[in-house]
């Protein structure tokens, strides 16, 4: 694509759209630009549940996919990409999920984390290479991830995962994008223009995030990775997630100090064990029995408990 066909593909996108009563922004005092940007983005929210079902489609898919065994893989480019990799690096500590199980591919590779590689985002084949490295394959999601919905690197990666069978997502925040249209799901957030013009880091970015926390964070309630609204998967990897795990228990189980003490120590620190022990009255050993069994449901496991302890 020429120079001129770039420009004129970037002036049909809604997030880069030119907002002309900004144009004297910095003249205005710093209170005055905070509470513009602050209202700029509370739209954000709204956006975003114009998506929710779209979400919700994705996330069931997503899923029954990681259920089997499957990955939920990122891909992006420059925001995008960071944002992916965010994500998925706060998945294991706070769903203890496997290595690999949710990963973020960012054009360009780990470098580009911190800084920009000229060039990456707009390889397709780089895209392929990439997903071809990780083995993809009908068990895993791609979820393509790219504010203006063009990038080549996104739509490429989306193109080539559904090629080999995977499920595909779509997000964007420009609606009729390459992007979405090249996945199984599309979900478009139209954030429009930006407080900076094409500065798809603000509304666009904080769009993306929010969808990504769902994505991952509903996957992971379906997976039982949760017990209501507690993280009973929590690594406890350092003092703060130690503390954190004595107090999942506790609002879980309503048991003493001293009980939640001795079924952490029992269960090896695993706060789901800990609660089955508990909550089911059985020892370590049936509690971890009794969650493999159910594939790690914990709800499911105390019901088989209980009904255990009656028969």
């Amino acid at each position: 694509m020429t120079h001129t066909e770039l420009r004129r593909e970037l002036d049909h996108l809604a997030t880069e759209a030119f907002r002309a009563e900004l144009a004297e922004v910095d003249l205005l005092p710093t209170l005055d630009i905070a509470r513009l940007m602050n209202a700029e983005d509370t739209t954000v929210p709204a956006a975003v549940a114009e998506q929710l079902p779209a979400v919700a489609a994705a996330v069931d898919g997503i899923a029954a996919r990681m259920a089997r065994g499957g990955r939920l893989v990122y891909a992006g480019a420059g925001t995008a990409g960071r944002l992916g990799v965010l994500d998925a690096s706060e998945c294991p500590p706070t769903f203890n999920t496997a290595p690999g199980q949710v990963s973020g591919l960012i054009a360009g590779g780990p470098t580009a984390i911190v800084d920009a590689v000229e060039g990456a985002e707009d390889s397709r084949e780089l895209a392929a290479a990439d997903l071809d490295a990780l083995g993809i394959g009908p068990d895993d999601t791609v979820v393509g991830v790219s504010a203006s919905g063009r990038t080549p690197y996104a739509v490429g990666a989306v193109e080539h995962a559904r090629a080999l069978g995977a499920l595909t997502v779509g997000l964007s925040c420009n609606a009729g994008s390459a992007l979405a249209a090249a996945a199984d799901h599309g979900i478009e957030v139209v954030t429009g223009p930006e407080f900076l013009t094409g500065s798809t880091r603000l509304k666009a970015g904080t769009a993306q995030k929010l969808v990504l926390n769902m994505l991952s964070t509903i996957t992971m309630v379906r997976l039982g990775k949760t017990y209501g609204n507690l993280m009973v998967d929590v690594r406890a990897s350092n003092d703060k997630l130690r503390a954190r795990s004595r107090r999942i228990v506790a609002l879980a189980t309503g048991a003493p100090e001293d009980e939640i003490e001795a079924a952490l120590t029992a269960a090896g620190g695993e706060v789901k064990n800990a609660v089955l022990v508990i909550l089911g009255g059985v020892d370590a050993p049936a509690a971890a029995r009794l969650l493999a069994e159910a594939d790690g449901h914990l709800r499911a496991a105390l019901l088989a408990a209980v009904a255990g302890g009656r028969g």
